[in-house]
C-alpha cells in the first residue's frame, strides 16, 4: 500500500470514514452490501451518501460536456446568445411543437397522479409555456453583460479595467417544475453554461423541452451543444452526483426545505459554492393603525396558492385583536373560496379572538408560539398560522427569531411604520402588501432562478433575486502606456 491516493472498490461492515476532519462514520451493512466498484461517497449533513456509477457517470457526462461548452461559448457573440434566446421563444410558440411538448407533460402528469404525487408545479399548461416564451424574450431583450466594464482606475501611466466575467458551469437541481429548465438557460446571456437535474417525476417533460426547444435554438445559432445540459437519471443520487463535481462554478438546489439543505450540504463539502432555495413561507406584520380593507385584501391575495411566497403567519397587534383577527378568518374564507376549506392554527393569545363561526369550512388546530417557524405545506386547503402581539416590535422580534427570514408584509397606514420596520427585521424582501410580489420575473422583469431567503446569513454581493445576470465574476486588465514602468 502505498501513500497515492487509491480508488475506493469496496467498503466493509464497521469500516470508519472521517468526515470533516474531525467526526467518524462507520459504514452499515446495508452500505458495504451495496457499495460496488465505480460508485462513490458524499457527505452530507456529516452523514454518508451513496452514489452509485450509474448516477455519477450521468453527472460527469453532463458536466463534462457543459464544460467544453463554455470555452466555446466564449468565442460566441452577444448577437448569437441574443437570437438563441428568440429562437428559444419561437420554438414556444410553434404550435407542433406546443403540442409534443404538451402530450409529454400529461404523460408524465398522469404517471405522477398515479403514484400520489403532487401536480401542482408539474402541468405544463398554456400559461405556463407562456410564462417561459416571456423569459425567453426578457433574456434576448437583456443587455448583454459578459464583459460588461464596472470600473476604471487611471495612474497616469497605466490603468486598471474592472470588468464583468462569467462564472462557469452552473448545477441546477430541481423538483419537478419543467419552466426552471427554460429559466435555467438564463446564465448563457451573462456567459455561463448550465447543467439540470430535475425530479423524477417531471423527467421527460424536461427532456422534450431540451431536445425540442433548447437544443435545435443552440444549433440554429451557433452555440455549442452541452451549454443546457441534462443529467439523464431518475435516481436522487443524480442529484448528489452533480452537486459533488468540483468542476461546478455554482450549485443552485430549489426544492423542499430538508431536501436542499442536503443537497447544499454535499455541494459544500465537496468545495462548490452553493444558492439554496428551499424553506419559504412569508410573515405579515399588522401595526396598530392597519386599515381593515387593505388587511383583507392582502391576505386574501398572499393565499392565492402555495408556493414559497405564500403567506404563512400573520401578527395581529393586541390593541386591536378582537377586530383584526375575525377580518383575517373572513379573508382566510375569501381565499378558500371553490376549494376543499382552509386550516388556521391559533396560539393562546389569538385564539379568545378568533370567531366562533364563519360562513365557510375553516378548521382551527393550536399551535404553540415556539413552532411559529413551521411553514405550511398545503395544496387545495389554505393554510396560516395566526399569534397576537403586543407591539409590533415584538412581531418584528418574533420574526428575526422563528421565520426564515424571507419574506416581510408590514400593514400600515403610515409609510415611516414600513421604513421602521424594514430597518429592523432581518430579511430581505420586505413590502407593505401582498407577500406574493416576491418573483424576479413579476416584480424585476428578469427571469429567476430562485429566491433565497437569510436563514443562514445574507447573501455575498447578490440579491436574494437569483438571475442569470446575477452568476458572474469579476476580472482586471491591466494596460500600460509607459513599458519601463516598475514598482
Amino acid at each position: 500500500m502505498t501513500g497515492a491516493s487509491q480508488p475506493l472498490v469496496r467498503l466493509v461492515a464497521g469500516q470508519s470514514v472521517i468526515v470533516g476532519g474531525d467526526r467518524v462514520i462507520e459504514v452499515d451493512e446495508a452500505l458495504a452490501e451495496a457499495f460496488a466498484p465505480g460508485d462513490r461517497l458524499a457527505v452530507a449533513d456529516g452523514a454518508l451518501i451513496h452514489l452509485r456509477s450509474v448516477d455519477v457517470g450521468a453527472a460527469d457526462r453532463a458536466v463534462g460536456e457543459a464544460v467544453a461548452a463554455f470555452t466555446r461559448l466564449a468565442e460566441c457573440s452577444d448577437a448569437s446568445i441574443t437570437s438563441f434566446f428568440e429562437r428559444a421563444a419561437a420554438l414556444l410558440a410553434d404550435e407542433s411543437v406546443v403540442a409534443n411538448l404538451t402530450a409529454i407533460n400529461e404523460a408524465d402528469v398522469a404517471s405522477a397522479l398515479e403514484r400520489g404525487r403532487s401536480v401542482t408545479r408539474l402541468r405544463l399548461d398554456a400559461r405556463m409555456i407562456d410564462d417561459m416564451a416571456a423569459g425567453l424574450r426578457m433574456w434576448a431583450e437583456a443587455p448583454p453583460e459578459r464583459d460588461g466594464l464596472l470600473g476604471t482606475v487611471e495612474h497616469g501611466s497605466w490603468t486598471i479595467e474592472t470588468r464583468r466575467a462569467p462564472l462557469g458551469v452552473v448545477g441546477f437541481v430541481f423538483e419537478g417544475r419543467p419552466n426552471v429548465v427554460v429559466d435555467a438557460a438564463g446564465v448563457l446571456r451573462s456567459g455561463n453554461t448550465a447543467v439540470l437535474r430535475i425530479g423524477s417525476d417531471a423527467l421527460a417533460t424536461a427532456r422534450a423541452i431540451i431536445e425540442h426547444v433548447l437544443e435545435p435554438a443552440l444549433a440554429a445559432c451557433g452555440l455549442p451543444n452541452g451549454a443546457v445540459g441534462l443529467v439523464d437519471a431518475e435516481s436522487h443520487g443524480a442529484g448528489y452526483a452533480l452537486f459533488s463535481d468540483r468542476r461546478l462554478s455554482l450549485a443552485v438546489a430549489r426544492g423542499s426545505g430538508a431536501a436542499v439543505a442536503s443537497l447544499g450540504s454535499v455541494a459544500r463539502s465537496a468545495g462548490v459554492p452553493v444558492s439554496l432555495h428551499g424553506t419559504g413561507g412569508a410573515w405579515m406584520l399588522v401595526a396598530d393603525d392597519a386599515p381593515v380593507d387593505r388587511l383583507a385584501a392582502v391576505v386574501e391575495r398572499s393565499l392565492d396558492r402555495k408556493v414559497c411566497n405564500t403567506l404563512n403567519v400573520c401578527c395581529i397587534p393586541r390593541s386591536r385583536a378582537d377586530e383584526l383577527v375575525p377580518v383575517v378568518a373572513g379573508a382566510l374564507v375569501g381565499a378558500a373560496a371553490d376549494r376543499s376549506g382552509a386550516t388556521v392554527h391559533l396560539t393562546d393569545d389569538a385564539r379568545s379572538s378568533w370567531p366562533e363561526s364563519l360562513s365557510g369550512d375553516v378548521r382551527v388546530e393550536s399551535i404553540d408560539v415556539d413552532d411559529l417557524g413551521r411553514e405550511w405545506e398545503w395544496e387545495e386547503r389554505p393554510e396560516i398560522t395566526v399569534h397576537v402581539v403586543d407591539r409590533l416590535e415584538h412581531a418584528v422580534a418574533l420574526c428575526n427569531e422563528h421565520s426564515p427570514r424571507f419574506v416581510v408584509s408590514v400593514i400600515t397606514d403610515d409609510p415611516s411604520t414600513v421604513d421602521t420596520v424594514y430597518g429592523s427585521v432581518d430579511a430581505p424582501f420586505v413590502g407593505d402588501g401582498f407577500t406574493r410580489w416576491v418573483d424576479g420575473q413579476y416584480a424585476l422583469q428578469a427571469p429567476e432562478l430562485g429566491l433565497s431567503n437569510w436563514e443562514h446569513g445574507r447573501l455575498l454581493g447578490r440579491s436574494a433575486i437569483l438571475s442569470g445576470s446575477s452568476v458572474h465574476t469579476v476580472r482586471h486588465l491591466a494596460r500600460f502606456d509607459d513599458p519601463m514602468l516598475h514598482r
